[in-house]
């Protein structure tokens, strides 16, 4: 649901509100925003603005992510988180979604898992599928590298670094297999069918087909 009535007229994000939340909510709102981040600086909707506002969003979430689900108390790693669940905000406003977004819509509406939490197990599927998709010479693919060396805090970072950092905070996170969730082989064809009509698979780098999809949705129940 969207109407220009929905939006705030003021937003007040106050990281010491967050000082209560548990671990579980923590990383899955932290994936959410992360992945929100990457999936408008990768979208061909972006812009300038829009790659800054990423580009700061993802060094915040990634330095501090872990350390406001070990320390729910650690009032700086809640300032990062914070910042950067505002600045995902204001990158898929101007920039759009991406494929995990396009997937976990329809998926978070069929089973009982956190939204973030499907972003985080959908995340580097989508990615790797994301970058095999892509022309060799595909100027978005300077992006996922880019992304790699914040993540990693190398600038010498490859694609793949990127990917296995995903990888590593979602084990740490301990995420459930979405079967536990009540995802199911049998509902990947629904699911197939309405994430290929959703509006955020738009704002993704490469038109996805069915095939891919259906890859993706394999390996995360």
């Amino acid at each position: 649901m969207r109407h220009q009535k929905m939006l705030p007229d003021i937003a007040l994000v106050d990281p010491e509100l967050t000082l209560s939340m548990p671990p579980s909510l923590t990383a899955s709102t932290g994936l959410d925003a992360l992945t929100q981040l990457i999936e408008a600086y990768i979208s061909p909707f972006s812009n300038p603005l829009v790659d800054g506002i990423c580009e700061q969003g993802i060094k915040h979430a990634c330095r501090s992510l872990k350390k406001a689900w070990e320390r729910g108390d650690d009032l700086k790693a809640r300032e990062d988180m914070s910042i950067a669940s505002l600045f995902s905000g204001f990158a898929l406003a101007n920039a759009k979604l991406g494929a995990v977004h396009g997937i976990a819509g329809p998926l978070g509406a069929m089973i009982k898992a956190p939204h973030g939490l499907i972003c985080g197990k959908l995340l580097p599927f989508v990615m790797e599928t994301n970058i095999r998709a892509l022309d060799h010479d595909h100027p978005c693919l300077d992006r996922f590298q880019k992304i790699a060396a914040i993540l990693t805090n190398n600038p010498r970072a490859i694609i793949k670094d990127g990917i296995d950092w995903i990888n590593q905070i979602c084990d740490t996170f301990k995420l459930a297999p979405l079967r536990k969730f009540g995802l199911t082989a049998e509902m990947i064809p629904t699911i197939l069918t309405k994430s290929l009509n959703s509006s955020s698979m738009k704002g993704n780098p490469v038109e996805l087909t069915k095939t891919q999809i259906q890859s993706i949705l394999k390996q995360i129940i």
